[in-house]
């Protein structure tokens, strides 16, 4: 003998969804879920006698019913607040301005050019240094050269005074 129906209800959004089956079980598979919402108290038994009957001859067919009409759920509804009015945007600030970055941009270039200058210049006076430190010391070599011919000369004529001396 098949199991006598019940008639259970959950909500769906604006809409009761109601099911006739035989248990708790068979009604949560009816309505698709593997969750046990009789247990989370969204889902009930319920004793509607007029729609039992109806539901009674489907028994597994969910039927929805809208909950409430739809001047009850607009009579719900908070009353309207008006809308926020639109602050005007503040001006943009003016763009900021460029004159000090140029003019220190020119002094960084003007003082580099100027460094570049005195570089040169001092690599022109270090150029000049060393071509008359060439100068200078082929004159000392020179100079040394010419001495030590002299004191050879003056040293033979020396030893040859010195051995007639002694010759004599």
């Amino acid at each position: 003998m098949p199991r006598a129906l019940k008639l259970f209800r959950t909500a769906i959004g604006f809409h009761d969804a109601y099911v006739a089956a035989p248990s708790r079980k068979a009604a949560l598979d009816a309505w698709g879920t593997d969750k046990d919402l009789f247990a989370r108290g969204v889902a009930e038994q319920v004793d509607d006698r007029d729609l039992f009957k109806r539901l009674a001859e489907t028994p597994g067919e969910v039927f929805r019913r809208a909950r409430g009409s739809a001047k009850d759920h607009l009579d719900a509804l908070p009353p309207e607040e008006p809308a926020p009015k639109k602050q005007p945007r503040a001006p943009k600030p003016p763009r900021p301005k460029n004159d000090a970055v140029r003019k220190a941009r020119a002094a960084l270039d003007a003082l580099e050019s100027e460094q570049a200058d005195e570089a040169a210049a001092l690599r022109r006076k270090e150029a000049e240094l060393a071509r008359e430190r060439r100068v200078m010391e082929q004159a000392h070599v020179r100079a040394l050269d010419d001495a030590q011919r002299q004191l050879e000369e003056l040293q033979a004529e020396y030893d040859r005074a010195l051995a007639k001396w002694h010759d004599a």
